[in-house]
């Protein structure tokens, strides 16, 4: 702090909030520090200067107590939660949950935190963000079909199995009916995703560009300069692509051989990195492999769909049977959707609800169904 500024009127509530601070700020600049013990290069650097900034606003909280820091306070269950994971793990999902531990940052109505410490914690936000995006980027293909796969799985079995159960029909039957449902729609998901993951990575293939075409540029006109129609194809204006042109035939006049480009530097020459609007290597890991979504909605899909059928497996029946399926299943689309939400950086419980209302709801429409067509067939 600065010398000649008054200590600031202080409160023992105020000196008991600022320890809490402290301990936060303690606590969080260890996650960053776990977290970057587990990575290398680039990654590393930006998650220790986190920890730096996080060291940063410590001090701040040290001046302010002074003789009053006491001894050294435990984070919140949170932030102790968040330091554990990041000593045993340090994935995607830590990043997520640090995401969210920085959006919860109160400085921005802390009157004793500074403006510098409030913004801080905003940008600290974007950056954790733009990290666990990597990781989300790498899982979201596979992710969302295991996801997709579960929450299919628990929601169309129970609603099968309440449905056939509802009309009156045997325990045997419900269980055969179940298992039936659990053969059949893993096998049509895993088909369905590999199907719907090879389309899409033979379109992103399909707007790859030749890197043979990068052999055609010695024997282009130089006054027509056709290049520049290549690079205005891709989204650049007119000038933009026609000085881009100009530079590459440059390049060539000056080495006197293709060879002399890189395929890396100047992106084939004909079309650069920049101006492919991220198609390529990047698309085709965002949307996975066509066998990896396909084993994956198949075991994800069959491990949902046999938890309804679990009770009648256990030799139960009737209305114990029913209610143990629906409590299982709940407690599996709670799970899902929680999970979902602390990837996302949105709140688990809210997901977790959403996930409940949409299962349970067509469930509960099926069932009415049953038991429509068995009073029908009665």
């Amino acid at each position: 702090m600065d010398a000649d500024k008054p200590a600031p009127q202080r409160t023992p509530a105020d000196v008991r909030r600022w320890r809490r601070y402290l301990a936060a700020e303690r606590a969080e600049a260890a996650v960053y520090r776990d977290l970057a013990s587990r990575r290398h290069g680039e990654e590393r650097d930006i998650l220790l200067a986190l920890a730096a900034a996080e060291k940063r606003h410590e001090q701040h909280w040290l001046d302010l107590l002074g003789d009053d820091v006491g001894m050294p306070l435990q984070g919140d269950p949170r932030t102790r939660f968040l330091a554990f994971l990041a000593r045993r793990f340090g994935g995607v999902f830590v990043l997520a949950l640090a995401q969210r531990a920085e959006s919860r940052s109160t400085y921005g109505r802390e009157e004793h935190a500074t403006a510098q410490m409030a913004a801080d914690e905003q940008i600290h936000e974007e950056v954790v963000r733009s990290l666990a995006t990597r990781g989300r980027n790498r899982l979201s293909g596979t992710f969302r079909a295991a996801v997709f796969g579960a929450n299919d799985g628990l929601v169309s079995n129970l609603a099968l199995v309440l449905g056939i159960g509802a009309s009156g029909v045997a325990t045997g039957t419900i269980l055969v009916t179940g298992v039936a449902g659990l053969l059949a729609g893993a096998l049509s998901m895993g088909a369905g995703e590999y199907v719907s993951v090879r389309s899409q990575r033979e379109l992103l293939e399909a707007s790859t560009p030749d890197p043979q075409a990068v052999r055609a540029l010695p024997h282009l006109d130089v006054g027509s300069n056709e290049l520049a129609l290549v690079y205005r194809a891709r989204g650049m204006d007119a000038d933009a692509a026609q000085v881009r042109a100009d530079a590459v035939l440059a390049r060539l006049a000056a080495t006197g051989a293709v060879e002399g480009f890189s395929d890396e530097a100047d992106g084939a020459a004909v079309v650069p990195a920049d101006a492919d609007g991220g198609a390529g290597a990047d698309a085709h890991e965002t949307h996975g492999t066509a066998w990896g979504a396909a084993i994956s909605s198949f075991c994800f899909f069959a491990s949902g769909a046999i938890v309804p059928v679990l009770p009648y497996l256990l030799g139960m029946s009737g209305t114990t049977a029913v209610v143990v399926a629906c409590v299982l299943v709940g407690v599996c689309l709670a799970v899902t959707g929680a999970v979902t939400g602390l990837l996302s950086g949105t709140s688990p419980v809210t997901r977790a609800l959403r996930q409940l209302a949409i299962g349970f709801g067509a469930a509960g429409i099926t069932y009415l169904l049953g038991l429509a067509f068995g009073t029908t067939l009665a």
